[in-house]
């Protein structure tokens, strides 16, 4: 077996487990009973698949422009996945989505009934 035959089946690999957990990371959005546990689901598997689709694309294509467009993207998404998902769930608490039961420690509720007087 040849390097670029190894490295193509690598890539192989990667895309389909990052298409794998892409789709577990779909699942949880359906499944999931709450806007926390939603937006785990959105963020964590969905950004490890998206880097994982990435290298494989990265081990396919094998030029030094895409990869570096490639390290661009997956920059861009670690940079942005975290902040979206922080903001989706305060959007959620303050609008009331949130189901209190499901909470085991609740830090903002005192300070958002500070803000609310």
């Amino acid at each position: 077996m040849s390097w670029s035959a190894a490295l193509d089946l690598a890539g192989a690999v990667l895309l389909l487990l990052g298409a794998l957990l892409a789709f577990v990371g779909a699942l949880g959005l359906v499944r999931l009973p709450d806007i926390f546990a939603r937006m785990h689901a959105a963020t964590k598997p969905q950004m490890l698949g998206l880097l994982l689709t990435l290298a494989g694309l990265a081990l396919h294509v094998r030029t030094w422009e895409s990869v570096a467009t490639i390290i661009v993207v997956a920059g861009a998404q670690g940079l942005t996945a975290p902040v979206t998902a922080h903001l989706l769930g305060r959007a959620g608490y303050r609008a009331g989505v949130a189901v209190p039961e499901l909470l085991h420690h609740d830090d903002l509720g005192e300070d958002y009934k500070r803000m609310k007087r």
